[in-house]
């Protein structure tokens, strides 16, 4: 008779709603980890993260610096309408904004998302099959990944309407020709869900260029890992870890 070894992940208490300094500190970590594993693209991209308690208003990185310069004060304040909200003359990315406001109008749980043109998600993200579920760690998004269409640059408003259709309520995106899209109730879980779906991609592109054909778990295999792989609290472990690294490396994002 097999046995069914269950998991034993040490509990987190849950956090109460943060509150703006906090998330400002986070979302500055998040810019300066999605540089160091080699996901930034000089001061272009972009990661957000959803004030509560306020009309919509969202921190968006200023454009211009580059991300292992972004600190928890220097991050933007801006509304759904594109203005920015707190004092200063530093503006944001367009796209950024037009991208950003689309999923936090889209959906309500949404608190960061974040946004890369790392190599190996572009890579897949120009392929027709997407992402194939050939790695356990390609499993976790199993079924679970939306994808959209290129339109150009995302400067047009118009774009918002079709980004809510495409995303829907999946938490993960391929752009199509252009880049990753991830979404988290935290920031632990937007920077989780894009660190390993770009190791996902990287792990595919890897295996298609040998020319060696694939090997694909049956179905109700690749379902049964996604759902052994969502855990409450995601990624919150990694990031306390992540945070740890970066305040004995260079604690200046927290200024």
């Amino acid at each position: 008779m097999s046995q069914k070894l269950e998991l034993a992940l040490p509990s987190l208490p849950k956090e109460s709603t943060p509150d703006e300094q906090s998330l400002r500190m986070q979302l500055a970590a998040a810019y300066r980890l999605v540089d160091k594993f080699g996901m930034s693209d000089l001061v272009d991209t972009h990661i957000s993260v959803r004030l509560p308690g306020t009309e919509g208003h969202f921190l968006l990185n200023p454009y211009g610096l580059l991300f292992h310069e972004i600190t928890a004060s220097s991050l933007v304040r801006i509304d759904l309408q594109g203005n920015r909200v707190d004092p200063g003359n530093q503006s944001v990315n367009p796209a950024g904004f037009v991208i950003h406001s689309a999923v936090y109008a889209a959906q309500a749980d949404a608190v960061c998302v974040l946004h890369t043109h790392s190599p190996y998600a572009m890579a897949v993200s120009a392929l027709e099959c997407g992402l194939l579920p050939i790695s356990q760690i390609a499993l976790q998004f199993y079924d679970r990944v939306a994808y959209h269409d290129y339109e150009g640059v995302s400067l047009e408003l118009e774009e918002r309407e079709r980004l809510k259709t495409d995303l829907g309520n999946r938490k993960v995106m391929l752009m199509r020709n252009h880049g990753l899209l991830t979404v988290g109730r935290t920031v632990a879980e937007a920077f989780y869900r894009a660190y390993y779906m770009e190791k996902a991609c990287e792990t595919q592109i890897l295996a298609q260029s040998t020319g060696s054909k694939l090997i694909y778990p049956p179905v109700d295999i690749c379902e049964k890992s996604a759902v052994q792989q969502e855990f409450d609290n995601l990624g919150q472990l990694q990031w306390n870890a992540l945070l740890r690294m970066l305040d004995r490396e260079d604690p200046s994002y927290r200024e």
